[in-house]
């Protein structure tokens, strides 16, 4: 049977990357994304949704997902960054914006997945150590990403038969990287802890969505040796 791989926000970054890969090794690829994903031919699966509107979610998988029998491995890539501020800088429109794509989102979509018929050997979402450790300036993806790595751990207790894993994947080359390495945008004076992304840009410390793509790729196996609802880091395996 020809295996089957779930990817949210596909339409750029490592999304992108890794339904590229997967479709190169020749998988189906089913894909869901605010844009929509162009360019990667036979054997995607794609459709349009903006995870922000919680209500649209639903549909959209029914449209996308619908006779689907099994899903070898989930993506819960997409996700939102925001605006780098302080705390109390942050309204609480853009605290639940972040929170509603990159936590609750997710919930919807491990729901429709999770009571319906489709069996799913393996769900990997997307997490960061910035949900782990806090920095100034981080208030809002720290604790949604925070958030979605607890859930991850309630679902792997009520759902034995599936494997769940909140995965950092380090620092990669995206949009987000451009954006906190952009020093007309974001300030190391106002948030340090944007230096060490810099001093990685360029380097072997931020390699490539395709490289950070083909890396998470090969560890899928060896992530299913790890407790299921654990959070690990890229560096650790």
């Amino acid at each position: 049977m020809q295996k089957t791989v779930f990817i949210t926000g596909n339409s750029s970054g490592l999304g992108y990357a890794l339904s590229e890969q997967y479709l190169s090794d020749g998988w189906q690829v089913y894909g869901l994304s605010r844009r929509g994903c162009q360019g990667l031919g036979h054997g995607l699966h794609d459709i349009k949704c903006d995870l922000l509107n919680l209500k649209s979610i639903e549909p959209a998988l029914s449209d996308l997902l619908s006779g689907l029998s099994q899903l070898d491995v989930v993506y819960l890539n997409a996700g939102f960054l925001g605006k780098l501020n302080k705390i109390t800088d942050i309204s609480h429109e853009q605290f639940a914006q972040v929170m509603n794509i990159n936590t609750w989102a997710n919930k919807v979509i491990l729901d429709w997945l999770l009571t319906g018929n489709i069996q799913i050997k393996q769900i990997i979402a997307i997490s960061t150590g910035t949900g782990v450790s806090t920095s100034k300036g981080w208030g809002a993806y720290s604790l949604s990403k925070l958030a979605l790595n607890k859930l991850l751990t309630l679902y792997a207790d009520e759902f034995p038969d599936t494997h769940f894993t909140a995965l950092a994947p380090g620092l990669v080359d995206t949009a987000m990287q451009a954006y906190l390495c952009d020093e007309n945008r974001v300030s190391v004076d106002d948030f340090p802890s944007i230096q060490k992304m810099r001093d990685a840009k360029e380097t072997n410390n931020m390699p490539s969505a395709q490289d950070a793509a083909h890396a998470i790729i090969n560890a899928v196996p060896r992530l299913m040796e790890i407790p299921s609802g654990s959070y690990t880091d890229m560096r650790n395996l």
